[in-house]
């Protein structure tokens, strides 16, 4: 270097110096003089004090302008240890400083930062990556605004029990924040707007409380049951640089996590005795498997049995071509059950009750009066009471409070050794059965496919089976389902992987659908999976800036529009009080369509960066229209197709 560059800190400091002095001369040179004399006849006024610029600038030196080592580049050592692949976010002012340290301090590698248009749309990403991948996500959000833009997506994983690291930016301190917008984007207590859907929250008030907390929510939010957590980022916390005395005691603390709570051995053993007795015993599973060693568990245990699986589809529970899988005999298969075997139910009154929605609301038992019921859930562990996700109470007679994916091997152990030759041989009969009505089950769906094939709009069964057509040879998985499509692509598709269904939202929230859907794809990106989301017309139109995510980030991923324009579960919804009411049924579009104009989907995606095509209304028109998209992806770039559907 020449010995006449100048460095760039100390030009910077030596700018700030003469900036300060150039502030004062005047009174500078005032204070040398000391003050003037009284004019002669006139009263003595009292002396000014002394103005320096020690009270011009009360800190004595010029105001620092660089760090090298601000507190958010520690926040971003804490955040590496916890193998945080990618962090979520809408960009805002109040974590502009981990922002920053993410991006260049950690080079924007474990986390990499996802541009969002909306938080909804980063929450609900990491709600379906960790479905995907099995660990979560971590999501920014910018403030009280932020906070409150992400609350749906939050309550949505909430409810389904899926851990989601949410950091939130803020001014704790009043009089460091900026005057003006600072001040309605800063909050008192930010984690009081999510406080009753999240699991955990914690404000850090130095950076080794930061990295506790941090470390912890992780684990909090592992532990079953699972649930999002939030930590609240101080802004001064971020930007301040590192104080030497707190520099040498940092360190980033351990993570464990907690074994999943399993079930009382005693309870164990007694549900095994109940099922091995048992004439008819039914398993049902809704938010059972965590892992992909959840499913391999319950074929396990089912085959140990020859036992019926209902699966309810919280998560990928059951191979649908499972002989066993007789999940479309939902109804007939409780009503005739003596012992059924609950796995992570997230309504067991509701599996077992049937409830009347008529001017008069009734409900009555679908079971027989001596059923004994066994429940299994994590969730008892936890309950809290302002939202009322928890459903009915069910009256069980053995329940385990604990994971139940966990549980599983034992109670699979116990079922073994209480089987005898007799019940082994009862046990091949009760398969036999089952097989053929799981044959029988098959056999209808393909016959209920084919009416209205050639329909327009084009029947759902249509589309779930033009798309099967494409994609079954491929390594695919179903990332969303946000349309109601009648269940098509469970009785038509063949489902075996763990990856290949995520299970829907959690807590119902419009919305869901498409940020999921990229957040999915995006955990399958690096293993080169294929895929597919079903996209409901309305939950599209909710954030549709996640399409410009995809894009931007090129994340592959084929979106199918179920566009049968309309929030059809309202229209039938105002059918029923209309009809109720004796009213007729001939203005329940009001309020409930998406048309006068009809929604140009195509052109939407197109707008924001993906190939599309559409409306296809034709069913003909509808298999090669997929191909085209899907080479689309195969290249590695998103791509939607909108199809003009029947409602159902």
């Amino acid at each position: 270097m020449s010995k006449r560059s100048v460095d760039r800190r100390n030009f910077l400091k030596g700018a700030a110096v003469t900036g300060a002095a150039a502030l004062v001369p005047d009174a500078v040179a005032s204070a040398a003089q000391g003050p003037a004399p009284a004019a002669a006849g006139q009263g003595q006024r009292p002396a000014a004090a002394p103005t320096s610029a020690r009270e011009i600038d009360p800190r004595g030196e010029a105001e620092p302008l660089t760090t090298d080592r601000p507190g958010g580049d520690f926040m971003v050592d804490v955040l590496k240890s916890l193998n945080l692949e990618y962090v979520a976010s809408n960009p805002g002012s109040s974590f502009r400083g981990i922002h920053e340290s993410i991006i260049n301090y950690g080079g924007n590698t474990m986390p990499e930062f996802i541009t969002c248009c909306h938080e909804e749309s980063s929450i609900a990403m990491a709600h379906a990556y960790f479905k995907v991948e099995g660990k979560p996500m971590a999501v920014l959000c910018h403030g009280t605004v932020g906070l409150q833009h992400a609350a749906m997506a939050i309550y949505n994983a909430y409810c389904d029990r899926v851990p989601v690291y949410i950091m939130a930016g803020n001014s704790l301190d009043a009089t460091m924040r900026r005057p003006g917008v600072e001040w309605a984007h800063s909050v008192q207590d930010a984690a009081a707007i999510v406080r009753d859907f999240t699991k955990w929250d914690d404000n850090p008030v130095s950076l080794p409380h930061f990295a506790e907390s941090a470390v912890r929510a992780y684990k909090i939010a592992m532990t079953p049951p699972m649930m999002p957590t939030l930590i609240v980022l101080d802004g001064g916390l971020q930007e301040d640089p590192i104080p030497s005395e707190v520099a040498a005691r940092l360190r980033v603390p351990k993570l464990t996590l907690a074994t999943p709570p399993q079930g009382d051995s005693g309870a164990v053993a007694e549900a095994a005795r109940l099922l091995v007795n048992a004439q008819n015993p039914v398993i049902v599973a809704d938010r059972l498997a965590r892992t992909p060693a959840g499913m391999a568990r319950l074929v396990e245990l089912a085959e140990a049995l020859q036992a019926p699986v209902i699966d309810q589809h919280g998560r990928m529970n059951f191979p649908s071509k499972h002989p066993l899988n007789l999940s479309e005999s939902a109804g007939q298969l409780i009503a005739n059950a003596d012992v059924i075997l609950g796995l992570e139910l997230t309504d067991f009154w509701g599996t077992v009750n049937g409830f009347r929605d008529s001017l008069v609301r009734t409900s009555r038992s679908r079971i027989r009066p001596n059923t004994k019921l066994i429940s299994i859930t994590a969730v008892d562990l936890y309950t809290k009471s302002n939202f009322q996700d928890f459903q009915r109470y069910p009256e069980v007679d053995v329940a385990m409070a604990a994971d139940a994916e966990a549980t599983l091997p034992a109670i699979t152990e116990a079922v073994k050794k209480l089987t005898t030759a007799d019940r082994r041989t009862a046990f091949a009969e009760r398969r036999t059965r089952l097989e053929q009505m799981h044959a029988r089950a098959r056999d209808a769906a393909r016959a209920e496919a084919a009416i209205a094939w050639d329909a327009s709009p084009i029947s759902t069964a249509r589309l779930a089976a033009e798309l099967w057509a494409q994609i079954k040879t491929d390594d695919w998985s179903l990332v969303s389902e946000s349309g109601n499509t009648s269940g098509w692509a469970f009785r038509l598709w063949d489902f075996e992987k763990s990856y290949q269904h995520l299970g829907d939202s959690g807590g119902a929230g419009v919305g869901y659908g498409a940020p999921a859907a990229v957040g999915g794809a995006l955990a399958n990106k690096k293993h080169g999976r294929l895929s597919v989301n079903i996209q409901g017309d309305g939950d599209f139109l909710y954030a549709p800036g996640v399409w410009w995510t995809a894009a931007h980030h090129q994340i592959p991923l084929l979106t199918v529009v179920h566009n049968n324009r309309a929030y059809h579960q309202e229209v039938m919804h105002i059918q029923r009080m209309a009809n109720r009411h004796q009213r007729g049924i001939t203005r329940a579009a009001i309020g409930t369509t998406i048309t006068d104009p009809n929604v140009d989907f195509a052109k939407v995606a197109q707008g924001l960066g993906l190939y599309a095509e559409g409306p296809v209304s034709n069913p003909n028109d509808l298999g090669p229209a997929l191909r085209r998209a899907l080479a689309v992806v195969r290249k590695g770039q998103p791509a939607l197709v909108d199809v003009v559907t029947q409602p159902r």
